[in-house]
């Protein structure tokens, strides 16, 4: 027996403290049967499509709506989703579906709504025929989950992994226990526990603690029995300034709601217990810089969190570069997302010389453009496909990226490589598609906080975190919360 089932997505992670907003046009938008051509992909909604074809799903394609992380959403985007979405599902559901299957992300906010996924999974249910339907999903790690959340669904499972390697794995996950729950007929439903604690993403790497520790124990809760279909560990969104932000746990099951919070009463104490372990800061980066000539050996990557793109920075702050020039380090790279310098460049001839103002055009924290002469050493298409169909990157665009017309320019010592998108450091495929070989230079600037490592551990001799003045500061003292639940660690 084929089952009919219904699959949108919506994919956003919400910098709330970024200048702006983030309109229509900074979303990528696939409708109705747009959405199968992403079956296969690396993409998790690539993921659930492929899945859905070995169970013989009957698919009902809706609306998938994705963008890079960004500033605040306006309410335009969730109400169009919304009405594409609507339109596409109300008449499906009139005829009968078996099941609803969303790719969320779990950390978006809207001019007027602090909780858009927790919004949209109630106007969901109070849709005709969709009260009592089966709600099952897949959902980033750094969600700022919520009540409102697990009220409206029945099964949404995180990625595991951060870097986030799994999450095409984790969308194929849900979508058997989808098939589960269709061909039993056992129907689980969520359980939620928040914890008083807020971490910055360099905290909340799952190779090292407190993430770690807190993954494995969601192992073996979901091992304990058939009851709990999933335990996920929600490491929450820093950035985003709601009264959910921060570390949370959640479970889908089938036995008592005692049971379950029982167990995730569980993992919220380990979480206590380990907390300082995720409150990561980074020492000053002249600090770190001076320690580095003579050079040492081998490729040294400059981590810079506070400009980290994939946490919805600008990625075009000048901290890092301007303390690579001011310590003279050799033979170093940095990529800064500056369509204004490209587009000025693309009249030039290679090898031309010409000074500009490079970068610092994105946040008021940042030292302001950078004035330079550089020298042109090329102009190309920024399209590439990824080398690593398993990265971060490819969870969140699938097999290619398009980092919009770039530049390669040269300063000294220092090589810049010039997008007119910004673009997550998450394959060295950026790199490549514009001639250079990341393991030829000495030194390598990377606007990330724990992502990149699957791109970069294995060319690395060494990685160094630094701290530069930008938005995705680890230290989140620092940040202006007005929304958060308080008392939160380490705020209070």
């Amino acid at each position: 027996m084929s089952h009919c089932v219904l699959i949108g997505g919506l994919f956003h992670e919400t910098h709330t403290f970024l200048e702006g907003s983030t309109g229509l046009d900074a979303f990528e938008v696939r409708l109705g049967e747009q959405m199968l051509a992403c079956a296969g992909d690396a993409s998790p909604l690539g993921g659930v499509l492929e899945a859905a074809k070995g169970f013989g799903w009957t698919v009902l394609p809706t609306t998938d709506f994705r963008a890079s992380p960004s500033a605040t959403v306006t309410d335009e985007v969730v109400e169009t989703f919304w009405r594409e979405f609507r339109q596409r599902a109300e008449p499906e559901l009139k005829r009968g579906v078996d099941g609803i299957f969303l790719v969320l992300h779990g950390a978006m906010v809207s001019e007027s709504m602090p909780d858009v996924e927790g919004e949209l999974l109630a106007r969901l249910r109070a849709l005709p025929g969709a009260a009592n339907l089966p709600v099952f999903g897949v959902f980033d790690l750094h969600a700022n989950f919520s009540p409102a959340m697990a009220q409206s669904t029945n099964c949404l499972v995180a990625y595991r992994e951060n870097p986030h390697t799994d999450g095409r794995e984790s969308a194929v996950r849900a979508a058997g226990l989808l098939q589960r729950c269709l061909t039993t007929g056992e129907v689980p439903r969520m359980v939620f526990e928040s914890t008083p604690i807020v971490w910055p993403p360099t905290g909340t790497g799952t190779a090292s603690e407190p993430m770690r520790g807190l993954e494995a124990l969601a192992r073996c809760i979901e091992s304990g029995g058939s009851d709990i279909w999933s335990a996920s560990v929600v490491a929450g969104f820093s950035f985003a300034d709601t009264h959910d932000t921060g570390v949370s746990f959640v479970a889908s099951t089938t036995g008592s709601d005692a049971d379950a919070h029982a167990a995730l009463r569980e993992l919220s104490s380990l979480a206590l217990r380990t907390k300082d372990l995720g409150n990561v800061t980074e020492p000053p980066v002249d600090e770190v810089l001076a320690k580095l000539i003579p050079v040492p050996p081998g490729l040294t990557v400059l981590v810079e969190p506070s400009d980290n793109i994939g946490g919805g920075a600008p990625g075009d702050g000048t901290g890092l570069l301007r303390a690579m020039l001011k310590h003279g380090l050799p033979n170093c790279a940095i990529a800064l997302n500056d369509p204004e310098a490209v587009t000025r460049l693309a009249s030039l001839s290679i090898g031309a010389r010409v000074t500009l103002p490079l970068g610092g055009k994105g946040s008021r924290l940042d030292a302001g453009p950078l004035p330079l002469e550089v020298e042109l050493l090329s102009l190309r298409d920024g399209h590439f496909k990824l080398e690593d169909k398993h990265s971060h990157l490819a969870s969140m665009c699938g097999d290619a990226f398009d980092m919009g017309p770039c530049a390669v320019v040269r300063h000294g010592e220092v090589t810049i490589l010039l997008t007119s998108r910004k673009t997550p450091p998450f394959d060295l495929g950026q790199w490549r598609s514009q001639g250079l070989e990341p393991k030829s230079f000495s030194f390598i600037g990377v606007k990330a906080a724990v992502a990149h490592r699957r791109a970069y551990d294995g060319i690395a001799a060494r990685m160094l975190w630094v701290d530069t003045p930008g938005p995705c500061t680890s230290n989140v003292r620092s940040l202006p919360y007005r929304r958060i639940r308080r008392p939160v660690f380490p705020l209070d």
